[in-house]
């Protein structure tokens, strides 16, 4: 039975977890509180993906040096793939001799005593979180001994620490859960929302034009019988462009993805080439190279765009079976390169025949911000789509 002390502190990791909005702060939190409560040295929870890895893993008492000389993720086997397959408790003395163990990179932390939660919802298993090498209470040295070590003094975890993590994890998966559909809500508002200032757009970009179009008639109803009254007539003409260029700019800025102002582009890229890979058979791989950093909001929305569009090209129009996308940091600009393996086409002949696979919109995108585009490709031998532009 917990006493009123460990009660309270039950409560508060419970209310800390319902009380965050953002899965990955809701995950942090979790992993936190579990490590805090059970007195445990390491803590981690893995989301899986569908492809045999994590889609998140958080950590809580390992630092950032640490973490990254780790290495890559690991992936769904061993332990792990049992608590995320089998969706049952695993309680180890020694993590090491159990025979599903499989090794851990060099720079991994030493591992003994291990304790493993599913965290599932429903039938549904939405992650893996486990501890590791229980701190054990200070004991005294006996009369002309050295202290005790743990293994000695027989600590691990125990029955109660079992289930006090399967009550974390029930409630772990109810704060998940209630965080997804938080970021999906969310979504949908903002398209909702993207949906309104369109539409706005087209109606006050269509009257702007209505008015144009009336007031260039009426200067060249005018411009020989009352050059005065034409010349007032120009003048509205320049008064209304200007309007309606600055409302194009607005909506512009209102209509930029959401995810590039809040993860930044080479976080939404990588998140939709993942998403692409998953939709599609073909292969869809992104990679960065350099240092990133932020570039103007309309620099990074056209390499996005154009990403988008040559992305979609392969695998709409090209039958690619594998599409690479290159985002790198060079010192004074930042160049994208999409390269599949596709069925290719002639640039001149597509022209020639009123068919441009997005390509005058993707070089508009680039001279706009300053950049260029090139284009290579033949029939038989795929496509690569380069953008360049300014960024030091």
């Amino acid at each position: 039975m917990l006493q009123s002390s460990g009660l309270a502190a039950v409560s508060a990791a419970l209310l800390a977890m319902n009380r965050q909005l953002e899965v990955r702060d809701v995950l942090q939190t979790i992993v936190a509180s579990a490590r805090d409560l059970l007195d445990a040295e390491y803590a981690a929870l893995g989301v899986p993906d569908d492809q045999g890895g994590f889609a998140q893993f958080v950590v809580d008492g390992v630092s950032d040096e640490q973490w990254k000389a780790i290495g890559p993720l690991p992936r769904q086997h061993g332990i792990l793939a049992a608590m995320l397959h089998e969706a049952t408790p695993q309680r180890l003395a020694d993590v090491r001799a159990d025979p599903r163990f499989e090794g851990w990179p060099s720079a991994h932390p030493e591992l003994a005593d291990f304790l493993g939660m599913p965290v599932a919802d429903g039938e549904n298993v939405l992650g893996a979180l486990f501890l590791a090498n229980k701190r054990c209470p200070p004991a005294r040295d006996a009369p002309g001994q050295g202290p005790p070590d743990e293994a000695a003094r027989g600590c691990s975890f125990s029955e109660d620490d079992e289930r006090l993590l399967r009550l974390l994890a029930q409630h772990a998966a109810i704060a998940l859960t209630n965080a997804r559909l938080h970021e999906r809500s969310r979504e949908l508002t903002i398209a909702g929302e993207r949906a309104r200032i369109a539409h706005d757009l087209h109606d006050a970009v269509a009257q702007k034009l209505f008015s144009l179009r009336l007031t260039a008639q009426a200067a060249t109803a005018l411009v020989d019988r009352d050059p005065g009254r034409a010349k007032a007539e120009l003048h509205e003409i320049d008064r209304l462009t200007a309007e309606a260029a600055e409302e194009l700019r607005a909506a512009v800025v209102e209509l930029r993805p959401a995810a590039l102002d809040e993860d930044g582009l080479v976080a939404t890229l990588r998140t939709q080439i993942r998403v692409l890979h998953r939709a599609h058979s073909a292969e869809v791989a992104f990679s960065a190279e350099g240092s990133p950093r932020a570039l103007p909001s309309a620099h990074e929305e056209a390499l996005l765009r154009v990403a988008q569009e040559a992305v979609h090209n392969a695998l709409r129009h090209a039958s690619a079976v594998r599409v690479d996308v290159l985002l790198t940091f060079g010192a004074a600009s930042v160049r994208l390169r999409v390269a599949d393996d596709g069925r290719g086409f002639d640039p001149k002949a597509v022209r020639k025949a009123g068919r441009h696979l997005g390509l005058v919109s993707m070089r508009d995108r680039a001279q706009c911000v300053g950049g260029r585009l090139t284009v290579q490709s033949e029939p038989g031998k795929g496509a690569v789509i380069e953008m360049e532009v300014p960024g030091g």
